[in-house]
């Protein structure tokens, strides 16, 4: 890759590359849009010290929208699998915690992070692609991190990409929009009791 790629470029290359090396922990063959991105970035909560906890963070088009929302760098842990790309992201976002691991050994990527308090969690992994036993998994680790909020999580589904009822949830749709490839949703789940 030459020095006059464009950080756009660069994304887009290092998120197909990944696609293809692993298609069924990539929800896109390209990176998120701005405005999806932006719609997923204006609806994230926290206060005080709380931190916004990103899984699947692939190369960071998201966790940049965060931050333009107001996140403080400090106040963002983000979680990706894959190690070039989590090398990628420590370079590409200065002040940002990045951990190199698994969403779905969540409370163990939060213990060694020294267990920060949590506002949102944002699921960028393809929970619609996954067997509900490993649904059952990752959605126990997220309310677990943050049961007073639940979880943000961005789809390509038109219905929810989860059944809620077989997981004990709540929620729906909050935003959604035309404006990325393929359309995408924001929808926010949280314990139905």
């Amino acid at each position: 890759m030459s020095a006059t790629t464009l950080p756009r470029e660069r994304n887009a290359k290092l998120f197909f590359k990944r696609w293809l090396a692993n298609p069924l922990q990539m929800g896109s063959i390209i990176p998120s849009s701005a405005a999806f991105s932006r719609l997923i970035a204006e609806r994230a909560q926290w206060e005080g010290d709380e931190m916004v906890v990103e899984l699947g963070a692939g190369t960071g088009v998201v966790s940049r929208a965060l931050l333009a929302a107001g996140v403080p760098p400090e106040r963002l842990l983000v979680v990706e699998i894959v190690p070039e790309m989590a090398d990628h992201l420590r370079a590409s976002l200065p002040g940002v915690k990045v951990v190199c691991g698994d969403a779905f050994e969540l409370p163990e990527v939060l213990r060694a992070a020294g267990n920060p308090r949590v506002g949102d969690v944002i699921c960028g992994v393809p929970l619609v692609m996954l067997p509900k036993d490993a649904q059952t998994k990752i959605v126990a680790a997220m309310l677990a991190a943050s049961p007073k909020r639940g979880f943000l999580h961005l789809s390509y589904c038109i219905t929810s990409p989860l059944p809620k009822a077989l997981h004990g949830l709540k929620g729906g749709r909050l935003a959604y929009t035309f404006l990325n490839f393929p359309p995408g949703g924001v929808w926010r789940y949280a314990p139905a009791d």
